[in-house]
């Protein structure tokens, strides 16, 4: 059977995308929703380098327990640069819960948000601290470029 133009035949394989970043996190006005103590907003503002040559920007939301170290954050954050020599831009979403000290910390590529050469990029993105270094990994699927 022959596929038809808008099926394709070649499997989408996973690839990654490797480096660092350096990040700027800056307090924004609290608003009727915080209190800026227990609840907290930030802008965000990335550049990166390696596999990944681009800007982040983005907000973050932020709560605090009761107890040291507890607390939650969301945020949402577009990334517009060079990704294995495709340019766009696609959107990532934060969550990030810690309990008692113990982080768990999930980042998506937010279906569909993909632009430019990046339109159809899927995945996830890891952050890793080496030190006071960011490190990134991200695992990615993009279709194949036309």
């Amino acid at each position: 059977m022959l596929a038809s133009p808008s099926q394709s035949t070649e499997a989408v394989v996973p690839m990654h995308a490797r480096g660092t970043f350096e990040v700027q996190i800056t307090p924004l006005p609290a608003d009727e929703y915080g209190d800026a103590v227990s609840t907290g907003r930030m802008g965000i503002t990335k550049q990166l380098s390696g596999d990944i040559t681009g800007t982040g920007k983005g907000q973050m939301i932020t709560g605090m327990g009761t107890v040291k170290g507890s607390a939650a954050y969301s945020a949402i954050e577009r990334i517009t640069g060079t990704v294995g020599g495709r340019t766009g831009s696609f959107i990532l979403q934060h969550t990030g819960i810690m309990h008692d000290g113990a982080q768990e910390l999930t980042i998506t590529i937010v279906p569909t948000s993909g632009s430019g050469d990046l339109i159809g990029i899927a995945g996830t993105f890891a952050i890793f601290m080496d030190g006071t270094q960011h490190r990134y990994d991200m695992t990615y699927t993009l279709p194949p470029a036309h």
